[in-house]
């Protein structure tokens, strides 16, 4: 174990981060932007550069997925209004899902901008700590390029794995796991040199990135902690992985007793469990294999190399659990391909291996495999960027359509590739327009408004107060079914209308729900409008 830390004490040949690089003489010559601010200034360069990419323009532009982005704008909306994630409403997701776009919302003062700007504070907080961390543990030509692929998954407003100019903020959070997952999964390199000064700072970063996973989506969250507990199996790292757990588990704790929303939380992800929590089978995950061959034959490459060259069991389970954490999670996500864990994993080997002390005739092979790496970083780097800057250019230009309700201006929704999918959202924007004016030619006051669909858009688009008691979405066999569903007198507890779609936007969800809360409406609401895309039903006195 000494000659291990005297052997990362003295950093090999390894590039060490920021403007202290040593590298040797055959090894490619930096640019010279590079040498002079460093690998620590370039992330934090990209990270500002990303951000503002997303925040300058102030508008949102959405090619697909409306009713999901129609959840993060009611949800900032319920933040203004006073409510409390888990306390005034239900969510299966993580206080943060809600208080992001509401940050968001709060700094520009428009809808409109509340994604982009909440999204460019997360790709902000996201490059500070990767500045730290991969900047203390790898040479810039790994580190960089790692660094490009993780803020860019964080920044760009598209679904991982779908075609170019699917601009969407649906399912951000998904996004915001994979990146902080990647970045902590550099963790597993000792800092180089070993500066076991800096165990705080190292444990201060795990504790930040697990955090905001644990609360914008716990399934990234828990595999945050499992990491961190496989960590304390390493010596080197022992210490920072356990003042990091330690944190964790105060900061919940202070967080739990300032929010008092926990326990509500806990019982909000059972009811999705129930419904859709079941392990995936063996069927399905050969499914995902087979459509991610590709990233997993060329991960596979780089697994067997540290196996082979530097066998350890600790090597043999960190490779373990970069490749099933990313499995199990793509699996629950709305996502086909791209297990990101294997990029960030595959960069954490090559570095190990540049690192260790191997025979000439070994070491020959490791140095090839830096070029194999851009297998796995490019192709999803090269299409977030193209992303990211066609939502940008649009954004500027205000091409598109404009999304009917008042309180969305600054919002479009533009043609990309199917004309199929955009006439269909277009469909679903003019009958959004069509209960707005219903309701505006209603009697008396329009006061708290449900919706049996999937999203209610009509709160946070005619700054109505909302419900309390219900949730932002709705998603039949997913968050409900016959079976398992919230009680109407918890949902529908103070809404005094109730907006039946004709043409949901999710045929399921409205079908499920109209199925299972009739009795109820029955007895407590009546039909006072109907139109050629609505019935609206007050509740009686």
């Amino acid at each position: 174990m000494d000659r291990l830390r005297k052997t990362a004490a003295a950093g090999d040949d390894a590039v060490i981060s920021g403007a202290d690089v040593r590298r040797p003489a055959s090894a490619p010559r930096l640019p010279a932007w590079l040498r002079a601010i460093g690998l620590r200034g370039a992330i934090l360069w990209l990270g500002l550069v990303l951000a503002a990419l997303l925040a300058v323009p102030g508008r949102t532009v959405t090619t697909k997925y409306v009713n999901d982005l129609f959840i993060f704008l009611d949800g900032a909306h319920r933040v203004w209004s006073g409510q409390v994630p888990n306390i005034d409403f239900h969510t299966s997701l993580g206080p943060l899902a809600f208080y992001i776009p509401a940050a968001g919302y709060g700094l520009s003062g428009a809808m409109g901008a509340a994604m982009p700007v909440g999204m460019a504070l997360v790709v902000l907080v996201i490059a500070v700590i990767a500045s730290e961390v991969i900047a203390s543990r790898m040479r810039v030509l790994i580190g960089l390029p790692l660094a490009v692929f993780l803020l860019l998954i964080a920044a760009v407003p598209a679904n991982p794995g779908e075609w170019i100019g699917e601009l969407t903020f649906a399912m951000f959070y998904n996004r915001i796991g994979w990146a902080c997952l990647g970045l902590l999964l550099v963790m597993y390199l000792p800092r180089q040199p070993y500066q076991p000064r800096r165990d705080v700072l190292d444990a201060l970063c795990a504790a930040c990135l697990s955090l905001l996973m644990l609360y914008t989506k716990i399934t990234y969250g828990l595999m945050a902690v499992a990491f961190l507990v496989f960590l304390l199996l390493d010596r080197r790292q022992r210490g920072w992985a356990a003042i990091a757990l330690g944190a964790i588990v105060a900061s919940v704790a202070v967080i739990g007793l300032v929010w008092q929303g926990s326990l509500n939380h806990i019982a909000d992800l059972r009811l999705a469990s129930s419904v859709s929590g079941e392990l995936p089978g063996l069927r399905v995950m050969m499914d995902i294999v087979l459509k991610n061959f590709a990233d997993i034959a060329v991960y596979a490459i780089f697994a067997m190399a540290l196996l082979l060259f530097r066998w350890r069991l600790r090597d043999l389970l960190f490779v373990g659990f970069c490749a099933a954490s990313g499995l199990l999670i793509i699996e629950q996500n709305f996502q086909i391909v791209g297990i990101l864990t294997l990029g960030a994993s595959a960069a954490v080997i090559a570095e190990l291996l540049l690192r260790a002390e191997l025979p000439s005739r070994r070491r020959t092979w490791t140095k090839g495999l830096p070029l194999l790496l851009p297998m796995l970083l490019v192709p999803a780097s090269a299409s977030h960027a193209v992303s990211l800057a066609m939502h940008a250019v649009y954004a500027v230009s205000g091409k598109g359509e404009q999304m009917a309700l008042p309180g969305f201006e600054g919002i479009r929704l533009v043609p990309m590739w199917s004309q199929g999918q955009y006439d269909f959202f277009r469909r679903y924007n003019t009958s959004i327009a069509d209960g707005s004016a219903a309701l505006a030619r209603l009697d008396g006051p329009v006061e708290r408004v449900a919706v049996l669909d999937f999203v209610n858009p009509f709160s946070a688009g005619m700054a109505l107060l909302p419900p309390v008691g219900d949730s932002p979405w709705y998603h039949w066999g997913r968050t409900l079914d016959r079976e398992h569903y919230p009680l109407p007198e918890d949902i529908f507890a103070d809404v005094a209308l109730i907006m039946d779609p004709k043409s949901p936007i999710e045929v399921w969800t409205a079908n499920g729900m109209r199925e299972i809360y009739a009795d109820y409406m029955a007895s407590r609401y009546r039909l006072v409008a109907e139109t050629s895309d609505w019935r609206i039903y007050r509740r009686t006195p």
